[in-house]
């Protein structure tokens, strides 16, 4: 590692711990030519994924627009964003697991719902009226219908709907 003061390769390291969940190693250095000491971090480098839109256009899978979109979702809701930020990373292991190289938009879509689910049932309405392009209110009802009695069975889940 080259320090960022003086510009020597010759370092040691003071302390290494687990951040980030355990994703990277943070490490205290200090040159051994200035004394300067600095942070760096270490972390997998991951292949980049490229996703296959609908029409059939691919293009890198963008982190920020998938934050975004669970933003979006999400927004003026109770959901903190290290909560999305969880979620993103989750999303993504996923997708680095199945060992992909181009990923349809609709898996990543399918995961996307499957975390909003969990995390906020009208952050998820919201994001299923948009992605499934949601034209009257019957379709917002019929979905809404569908996840009340999803919740019915699952005594788990809290409840939505009041009878």
């Amino acid at each position: 590692m080259r320090c960022v003061q003086c510009g020597s390769q010759k370092d040691k390291v003071l302390d290494s711990r687990s951040s980030k969940d355990g994703a990277a190693i943070r490490r205290r250095r200090e040159c051994l030519k200035c004394a300067y000491r600095y942070t760096t971090y270490e972390q997998i480098e991951r292949t980049d994924l490229r996703v296959v839109k609908r029409n059939g256009a691919r293009e890198a899978l963008n982190r920020e627009k998938l934050m975004g979109g669970l933003v979006k979702a999400c927004e003026k809701r109770p959901v903190s964003m290290d909560r999305l930020d969880r979620a993103v990373e989750e999303i993504l292991t996923e997708l680095h697991k199945d060992h992909l190289i181009e990923v349809p938009s609709a898996t990543i879509g399918g995961k996307v719902m499957d975390k909003l689910h969990h995390i906020d049932p009208v952050a998820y309405v919201r994001y299923v009226s948009v992605y499934r392009q949601f034209e009257n209110v019957n379709e917002f009802i019929q979905e809404i219908q569908a996840l009340s009695h999803r919740a019915a069975r699952d005594p788990f889940q809290r409840r939505l709907f009041k009878d």
